[in-house]
């Protein structure tokens, strides 16, 4: 089994994340279409964090958001701006849509769920020590 690592000055990673944002209310005002600005705007700052976008879909009152980042990455501050920057950024878009579902300046629900999806078994670690031999 071949894994994808990453790779820093002094080290060997493959750190990738699930992270579930829910909207205020669990309001279903999620389209397509917003998804996708959420994913477009999102994809304007992962270089700033070191982060690269995997994935991104959802459903109308959820997203779930695939990504790798880097051990340095501080996953915290990455995820209050991806927070505050899609709910700053769809409000002003689609303000006027937006009006009778969310009040105030909310978007996201305050909570949300990161789950760490790296598989960590013996076969990683024979990749490690292989690479370590190159």
């Amino acid at each position: 089994m071949e894994y994808d690592l990453d790779s820093g000055a002094h080290s060997t990673y493959s750190l990738h994340y699930h992270l579930i944002l829910t909207t205020k209310y669990r309001r279903g005002v999620l389209t397509e279409e917003r998804t996708q600005f959420i994913h477009e705007v999102i994809n304007g700052f992962t270089d700033n964090y070191g982060v690269e976008l995997t994935n991104l879909d959802g459903e109308d009152d959820h997203v779930h958001i695939l990504f790798r980042a880097k051990p340095t990455t501080d996953l915290v501050k990455f995820i209050n701006t991806v927070k505050g920057a899609t709910a700053r950024r769809i409000r002003n878009e689609y303000a006027d849509e937006l009006k009778t579902e969310l009040w105030g300046d909310s978007f996201w629900n305050d909570s949300y769920c990161l789950i760490s999806t790296g598989q960590v078994s013996l076969d990683v670690l024979k990749q490690y020590v292989e690479n370590q031999r190159e």
